[in-house]
C-alpha cells in the first residue's frame, strides 16, 4: 500500500458536511501516515449533519496552498453549498489546483470546484444531482464509484468509500 509520510493533507469543510465523507478519507490519511489538517471558513470547530464535530486546525483565510501536499473536499450538501460561497476557500482550492497538486472530491464536493474554474477538461463523478453543473462547467461526467483523471480523484457518495480512500492515498503518494 502507498504512504503518505511526511505529507500533510488539507481537508476543507465547514458545518453540514456528510460525517462519514470527512472521517473516511481523514482516517484512510492518518493509516498511509499522512498528516490531516483541518481547514475551514469557521473557527473553533465545525459539525457534521449526524453530529460529528472536529476542531478547525487552520482559518481558510489564513491557509496557503504551499503548507499542503493535497486537498480532500468532503460533500455534503449544506457544506457544499456554504463552502463554495466563500472566497478563502475558493482561493485555496484554485491555488491548490494551479499549483498541480492532487484533489480528492466526492459527493457535493464538487460544488467549489466549479466556483475555481477547476473541472473544465476533467472526467469526474460526483453525486448524480451535480452532474448538469459539472457538464457545464467543463466537465465530462461519469457514473463510476470512483474516477482518477490526472491529478483529480472523484467519488459520488459514501458507498464509494473504501474505493475513494484508496485512491486517494494511491494518487497522494505520488505527488
Amino acid at each position: 500500500m502507498a504512504r503518505l509520510d511526511g505529507k500533510d493533507i488539507a481537508f476543507l469543510v465547514t458545518d453540514g458536511f456528510e460525517d462519514s465523507e470527512l472521517t473516511s478519507p481523514w482516517e484512510a490519511v492518518v493509516e498511509a501516515g499522512g498528516t490531516p489538517h483541518l481547514v475551514s471558513p469557521k473557527d473553533g470547530s465545525v459539525e457534521g449533519k449526524k453530529g460529528h464535530v472536529q476542531p478547525v486546525d487552520v482559518a481558510a483565510a489564513g491557509a496557503s496552498a504551499g503548507d499542503y501536499d493535497a486537498l480532500v473536499l468532503p460533500g455534503g450538501t449544506a457544506n457544499a453549498d456554504k463552502i463554495r460561497m466563500d472566497q478563502d476557500a475558493v482561493a485555496l482550492t484554485k491555488a491548490v489546483v494551479d499549483a498541480g497538486k492532487p484533489v480528492a472530491v466526492i459527493c457535493h464536493g464538487a460544488w467549489i470546484l466549479t466556483e475555481a474554474d477547476a473541472v473544465r477538461g476533467r472526467t469526474m463523478t460526483s453525486y448524480p444531482s451535480l452532474r448538469t453543473d459539472l457538464r457545464n462547467a467543463g466537465a465530462t461526467w461519469v457514473d463510476q464509484e470512483v474516477v482518477v483523471d490526472d491529478w483529480l480523484v472523484s467519488s459520488r457518495n459514501p458507498g464509494d468509500l473504501p474505493a475513494f480512500g484508496r485512491e486517494l492515498v494511491e494518487r497522494f503518494a505520488q505527488g
